[in-house]
């Protein structure tokens, strides 16, 4: 590129990190030149990695917007009730638009921001990251060459892990649903919309299931206080709290990364006691306002036909998602980072570690991240949107889906698309 794309930050929290860190790595490429944050620590964090200049430095996306079109490009990193109204205010400037998933909350919503930004032509793409994985596109190149055969059946694990249903989904920000969403939108349009990807067919029909089993009231131990630090059952509960985020200390990355979330960056020992004793996310799981499930199945009906089965569940260890792919000339099993490929006529396995020739500046979502921002920045620079997989039509689509699944779920009946 002659000049780097240059890029506006709304929302410097993880995601918004995430995002900007690939300017770090490829400065040739991308240049991040303004942000929108209103609390103090991270927006003064952002500019300081970025060197963004005082009068480029906003305290919400409004102020951003009044001062007119700064950069060739916005990513909207807000949390996920907040994504309609900034589409609405920047894509009449041409900024060409990275939104972090979902599109929103409300069916509405989505809608609107969808027509939105085809009436103003924006480039647009959502944070949709697993579909710009190194797996991903090696999946899709080994079904789309008919290894398997045809595609009849599909059947995919979410496995949430025990800490991070009770850290986002119970103390945290996507717990409730009033102030976020629901579980499948906030947790599972990824999976959703991948899955979409891959069988590359339209759904006809939507069902679904799930409940709030075990993060409730009816579920807490005998003994056990609101607060984890002097609960006098602590120690044998797997959802502590106090183990989870102040003995676990600089245990390990996970450790690290969710002590960042609940200090909001402060990150000592002493400020990570200070959140657990008084802070949202050393309440007991049992006593919180959490309202989201802790586990859905849905089954997908695709055009084929192909039918699909997914499960979202918070009891699991830390796993990798799992998904295996039933053809009518072969099998595939991957955990995503291999892909097994069975052959039924050479009764031959062919084992492929996409870990192989993967991200270099960033490992979120196995790469995704890191590929994204890769796919949208060379789409700003040229005008070539042939790597972008998660664009306005292809997102809705999958959104109508979700929507229909949690309708089926509270309906307790199918839902025909």
């Amino acid at each position: 590129m002659s000049t780097p794309v240059t890029l506006a930050i709304v929302g410097a929290g993880k995601r918004g990190e995430a995002y900007a860190a690939y300017a770090k790595h490829h400065p040739d490429q991308l240049r991040v030149v303004a942000v929108a944050e209103p609390r103090d620590l991270q927006r003064e964090r952002m500019a300081a990695e970025h060197a963004i200049p005082p009068e480029r430095c906003f305290d919400g996306y409004e102020s951003l917007a009044a001062a007119g079109k700064l950069a060739d490009a916005v990513a909207i990193c807000t949390q996920d009730q907040m994504h309609c109204h900034p589409v609405e205010l920047l894509a009449p400037q041409g900024y060409a638009i990275l939104l972090e998933k979902p599109l929103s909350p409300n069916n509405e919503e989505a809608e609107r921001i969808v027509a939105c930004v085809r009436e103003h032509r924006n480039l647009f793409a959502v944070c949709h990251v697993l579909l710009y994985t190194e797996l991903t596109s090696k999946l899709r190149e080994i079904l789309r060459a008919g290894t398997i055969g045809e595609i009849v059946s599909v059947q995919h694990l979410e496995p949430v892990a025990w800490w991070h249903q009770a850290h986002s989904f119970v103390r945290g920000n996507w717990r409730n649903e009033a102030e976020s969403s629901f579980m499948l939108l906030a947790k599972s349009c990824h999976d959703i919309d991948w899955l979409r990807h891959i069988v590359n067919s339209r759904c006809r029909t939507v069902a679904s299931f799930g409940s709030l089993r075990h993060f409730r009231a009816s579920e807490k131990p005998e003994g056990a206080s609101d607060r984890c630090w002097d609960c006098k059952v602590e120690e044998t509960c797997p959802y502590s709290a106090k183990r989870i985020y102040y003995t676990n200390f600089e245990r390990d990355s996970i450790a690290n990364y969710i002590n960042d979330v609940i200090t909001e960056g402060r990150n000592t020992r002493e400020a990570v006691e200070d959140a657990v004793r008084n802070g949202p996310y050393g309440r007991c799981v049992y006593a919180c306002d959490n309202d989201v499930v802790d586990n859905q199945t849905v089954m997908l009906d695709f055009e084929g036909p192909v039918s699909v089965t997914f499960t979202m569940t918070a009891f699991t260890p830390t796993l990798h998602r799992a998904t295996r792919i039933f053809g009518t000339r072969g099998y595939i099993d991957t955990d995503f980072v291999h892909i097994n490929v069975f052959d039924f006529l050479t009764e031959k396995e062919t084992v492929h570690d996409t870990r192989v020739g993967g991200a270099t500046a960033a490992s979120g979502h196995g790469g995704g991240d890191y590929h994204i921002m890769r796919a949208f920045v060379h789409a700003v620079a040229t005008g070539d949107t042939s790597a972008i997989h998660s664009g306005a039509d292809a997102t809705i689509d999958s959104h109508r889906i979700i929507f229909a699944a949690e309708q089926s779920r509270r309906e307790r009946r199918m839902i025909e698309l």
